[in-house]
């Protein structure tokens, strides 16, 4: 058999995963092979170099806002003004994976690794499983306007969650005989709308990418057994606050135990619903 972890974006909301992990640690279940858009991306690639849930906890609890999304006045005035593509430079998200990851290139991970990236002029879906691991995940959260895009073998490349947020798909045509997504949230909306432009841009990015979960499980009938772990809800943060990685962790990990312990019900992503 082999088992494919699915690691859905979400920016900050990618604490979440963190919680899951563990209880999956706790049940003795492990991949042979990890996929990841966007945030979820670097998720699956601390998870390929062979890291803990423990260890991905103290990384997230590490993070901040104003080192992931650094605002610098004068790129936002560049980008207003027509003379940058991007508002918010990707400086902070580099040095993070610089600072974490084990493995230089994508082909060295200890666990087979795919990074889910967007080609910027056709739309269509590119999946990365070698070359620089850092410029492969750079391109992955590129969200258009916000990140810039990043170039890889004279192709643009823009955020994975753009053409596909949520790889099932893509891992079962890698050979996946079982798949365990780890979602980030936005399955019945959050509790408060975000108040900043980044946060509202992020969350209807989010909101859009649900859709698509939404439709695709719906009328899939896949042919290996796929496990949607339900995040929490209502979230109570948004993509741009992560002020509460301690407190989505715990959340996920209850939440997920508990599915567990309930043989793992299916379910689809709600949106719009809270309880």
């Amino acid at each position: 058999m082999t088992v494919a972890f699915v690691f859905s974006g979400g920016a900050s909301l990618g604490s979440i995963q963190v919680g899951m992990l563990r209880a999956l640690e706790e049940e003795g279940i492990a991949p042979d092979a990890v996929f990841g858009a966007s945030v979820g991306a670097m998720n699956a690639a601390f998870v390929a170099g062979g890291g803990t849930s423990e260890e991905l906890a103290s990384i997230w609890r590490g993070l901040n806002g104003r080192e992931m999304f650094p605002i610098r006045l004068a790129l936002g005035l560049r980008a207003f003004l027509g003379q940058s593509n991007h508002f918010v430079p990707n400086s902070g998200v580099r040095r993070v994976l610089n600072r974490h990851l084990p493995f230089r290139r994508l082909e060295d991970a200890p666990i087979p690794l795919s990074v889910q990236t967007t080609d910027a002029l056709t739309g269509d879906e590119v999946v990365l499983s070698s070359g620089p691991t850092v410029k492969a995940i750079l391109a992955s959260i590129a969200l258009p306007g916000v990140f810039p895009p990043v170039t890889i073998d004279d192709r643009t490349l823009i955020d994975g969650g753009i053409a596909n947020n949520t790889p099932i798909n893509t891992a079962i045509a890698a050979g996946a005989t079982e798949v365990w997504v780890l979602s980030t949230g936005y399955s019945c909306g959050v509790a408060e709308m975000p108040t900043s432009g980044l946060g509202f841009m992020l969350h209807a990015v989010a909101l859009l990418v649900q859709q698509r979960l939404v439709a695709e499980t719906s009328k899939a009938n896949y042919p290996v057994p796929v496990h949607l772990i339900p995040p929490p809800c209502p979230i109570m943060v948004g993509p741009t606050d992560f002020s509460a990685t301690d407190h989505l962790i715990d959340d996920a990990y209850r939440g997920t135990r508990q599915w567990l312990s309930d043989g793992m019900p299916f379910a689809l992503p709600l949106i719009g619903h809270r309880h």
